[in-house]
């Protein structure tokens, strides 16, 4: 116990939006994927090809054999079934993949980890490991949930996360916006990340999560995707509502649009997006799937910090270079 001193900094308590019994708090949704397969004592995982890559890393790193399967044009699983002795990780790609539909996807396999990281606020399946990346969602250092049932077993192995240290970007973000020395920063805290084992939840972040306004995040983001949508739906390749329900809360707005320079002219107008997972572009085939999504996908931002005043400035300047190259 300690008593007097300084002030910390202060956050309203009891708010988690993953509490009770049977959860696992763990530092990031890699380590939680890898944590389902030794819950669900899989020595292979088999990942879809269109996912980071951090997540094989850290596998192979913890000597689970990685195995991959593709997707098709709906995100349906190309793979029949997996051994008995394996594990399959299906993605909630963008938080925009409904219950029904990860249920009916969860149904065709044994040992599922549904990989929630795009979608925080995605219901857990009862027969299923359900993993979470905060850090996607809130503002944090570190952070995942892992529900399911056994997931509480082995935490007694991990050390205590400590994120304090390499957190100053958190703040940084505030004042100096998320150019320069706040990215330098916040780019020591994901090397900190990459480089780490398995641990627990850092109490900083669990601090934060449990003052954190969960019902205006999801208010927000529903808000800000239904007008991404009638802003982008026109242009889009892809159809985002194609298995979003009234429970999706998403992630990003994903807007698939078949032109190599976009990009950039985001980023000219500090409009900060980038392509997911460009290194498929070195290691898959031009006629994948996977790779049109990774060489054309541009995760639109409609998070809680933003309003339509944003989005109609990025589809002004989407719209703008549009016209131009016509």
């Amino acid at each position: 116990m300690e008593i007097g001193s300084f002030i910390e900094m202060e956050f309203p308590r009891q708010n988690e939006y993953y509490s009770g019994p049977g959860i696992a708090r763990l530092n990031s949704g890699r380590a939680g994927i890898f944590h389902a397969a030794r819950v669900l004592e899989c020595s292979t995982v088999f990942l879809p090809f269109y996912q980071c890559d951090t997540v094989r890393d850290f596998l192979v790193r913890k000597e689970i054999g990685v195995r991959y399967y593709s997707i098709d044009e709906k995100f349906n699983p190309l793979i029949q079934k997996i051994p008995t002795d394996s594990a399959i990780v299906i993605a909630n790609y963008f938080g925009i993949m409904g219950q029904s539909r990860l249920e009916n996807l969860s149904s065709r396999y044994k040992n599922v980890i549904i990989d929630n990281s795009q979608a925080f606020f995605s219901k857990p399946l009862s027969d299923c490991i359900s993993v979470y990346s905060a850090r996607k969602f809130i503002g944090v250092p570190d952070g995942a949930y892992v529900i399911g049932t056994g997931t509480v077993t082995q935490l007694e192995e991990y050390e205590q996360d400590i994120s304090s240290d390499t957190s100053l970007f958190l703040l940084q973000r505030i004042e100096y916006g998320c150019a320069g020395k706040s990215y330098e920063a916040k780019l020591l805290n994901e090397q900190r990340i990459n480089n780490s084992d398995i641990k627990k939840m850092s109490k900083l972040t669990r601090a934060i999560l449990d003052g954190t306004n969960y019902d205006l995040i999801k208010k927000k983001r529903r808000e800000n995707f239904d007008i991404a949508c009638n802003l982008f739906g026109g242009i889009n390749k892809i159809n985002p509502r194609m298995y979003y329900d009234e429970d999706c809360i998403p992630m990003v707005y994903p807007l698939v649009v078949e032109n190599d320079d976009l990009l950039a002219k985001l980023l000219a107008n500090k409009i900060y997006q980038g392509h997911w997972w460009s290194y498929l572009l070195e290691s898959l085939p031009e006629d994948s799937y996977e790779y049109w999504l990774s060489k054309y996908i541009i995760p639109v931002t409609i998070d809680q910090r933003y309003d339509k005043a944003e989005l109609d400035f990025t589809a002004k300047i989407i719209y703008e270079f549009l016209d131009g190259i016509k």
